[in-house]
């Protein structure tokens, strides 16, 4: 089995910034692609950012230009850097690992809250 850990969220002022930590371990074979969600209150989930095994990326459009998502593959963390943080970024942020068709892996998540 696979384990994602989720680290580095909090508190922020808007304008600040802040990097999220995705952490596997387990039995990790294979990588399709790894991605970063988040979920506001009473909102839909949503994908903010992805990486593929290529190194291909994407972005929404609310974050693009703001947020940039990297990975270091001798330590199996993914990362999530966010700068010139808005209020409406507040959510539970959490990490997916795609290993394969049907084989998707999430961690717990983390809050990130801007608010001044």
């Amino acid at each position: 089995q696979v384990q994602l850990v989720e680290s580095g969220g909090g508190l922020v002022q808007p304008g600040g910034s802040l990097r999220l930590s995705c952490a596997a371990s387990g039995s990790i074979f294979s990588i399709n692609a790894t991605g970063w969600y988040r979920q506001a209150p009473g909102k839909q989930r949503e994908l903010v950012a992805a990486i593929t095994s290529g190194g291909s990326t994407n972005y929404a459009d609310s974050v693009k230009g703001r947020f940039t998502i990297s990975r270091d593959n001798a330590k199996n963390t993914v990362y999530l850097q966010m700068i010139s943080l808005k209020p409406e970024d507040t959510a539970v942020y959490s990490c997916n690992l795609e290993m394969g068709p049907g084989l998707d892996y999430w961690g717990q998540g983390t809050q990130v809250t801007v608010s001044s």
